[in-house]
């Protein structure tokens, strides 16, 4: 068998040994006799599922998913809430699990600054929060969850900056506005490019980290813009877009930076092209799961976990990552089995 999971679980043993205190046996151990882990009790978990609008988002939920009914049935008992990317709505369902009475709440905010007010009500109700895979502007949480937003947009540019040789013209494919992933992400490319005078970035446009979406923006920039020299995209299932619109405008490939989304990798294989993959790796959700068992068992945790960003970068590795027989829209910095994998993803 190939070693698909080399690049995320290497990331992984690295973070398993920065949460110290964070596994999923920290009950056993537990001081703390009043929490529901130390009495024997399940821990009333309210996870709120962000949103459902791209194949990142839906493995993310459909990780914590099967991580708790495969690996923490026997600790935790899940809530769980839905909130389309809508700010208003998440206010809404978070307000509906601190009424609830849950004892830990999982949650990737849609804004950085809207949600402050009801996180930091819910710990008032003495309720842990956990922020996975977003963070917000404030300390109303416990726990933070994530990679290295800045230094993945940074990565990017630097690896896209070199491939120029310092010169050309670029477009830009951001995320989504108002999410904290965003801004941090395209704040580190800037950083980057702004270092390189002799790249012109034509334009910037919101692609929602969704492939139909890029496509369609990448076909508008490709018919204004007749000379395009490299594609800078916070990844997602954009630059897959970004590839085929390409390929559909009759028009050279040129240096494109990405995710670990299976199909951009595949693209880069099958059409011999160098490329770059960053990762913010699925497997998070574990590691959330495994901070609310230590924060509910009273043992000290990292209120910033924030972990370097792990790259794949040309062919070789490229090869070595991603799933050849499974869909495009899986993410290889996962630890799900390919059978459940092709499953989501059918």
């Amino acid at each position: 068998m190939k070693k698909k999971r080399i690049f995320g679980l290497l990331l992984a043993c690295v973070m398993l040994l920065s949460l110290a205190g964070c596994s999923s046996g920290g009950g056993e151990d537990a001081s703390s006799s009043d929490s529901s882990a130390g009495s024997g009790e399940k821990i009333k978990i309210g996870y709120d599922i962000y949103y459902l609008g791209n194949s990142w988002s839906v493995q993310l939920y459909q990780e914590f998913k099967w991580n708790v009914e495969n690996n923490y049935a026997d600790q935790v008992d899940v809530t769980y809430v839905e909130s389309d990317n809508d700010i208003t709505k998440q206010i809404a369902n978070i307000e509906d699990l601190i009424a609830q009475g849950v004892d830990v709440i999982i949650t990737t905010p849609c804004d950085t600054t809207a949600l402050n007010a009801t996180l930091q009500e819910a710990m008032d109700e003495g309720i842990k929060v956990i922020l996975l895979a977003a963070t917000i502007d404030g300390d109303a949480y416990d726990s933070l969850i994530t990679v290295d937003e800045t230094d993945f947009g940074a990565t990017g540019a630097q690896w896209l900056a070199e491939q120029l040789g310092g010169e050309g013209k670029i477009v830009m494919l951001n995320g989504i506005s108002g999410v904290s992933s965003n801004t941090l992400r395209r704040e580190g490319a800037m950083s980057v490019f702004e270092q390189y005078p002799d790249i012109e970035i034509l334009a910037e446009e919101d692609a929602d980290w969704d492939y139909a979406t890029a496509r369609t923006v990448m076909s508008d920039l490709l018919a204004t813009y007749p000379e395009i020299d490299g594609v800078w995209s916070q990844g997602g299932a954009m630059t897959l877009g970004a590839i085929e619109a390409f390929q559909a405008a009759g028009r050279d490939l040129v240096p494109m930076t990405g995710e670990d989304n299976n199909g951009y990798l595949k693209a880069c294989v099958d059409n011999n092209m160098e490329g770059i993959a960053v990762a913010k790796p699925t497997w998070l959700t574990r590691i959330a799961l495994d901070t609310a068992i230590s924060l509910m068992n009273g043992e000290e945790v990292e209120k910033d976990n924030i972990y370097p960003v792990e790259t794949m970068a040309g062919l070789t590795e490229m090869k070595e990552a991603y799933f050849p027989d499974l869909s495009d829209d899986v993410w290889c910095g996962t630890e799900l089995p390919e059978d459940v994998l092709a499953e989501i993803f059918e």
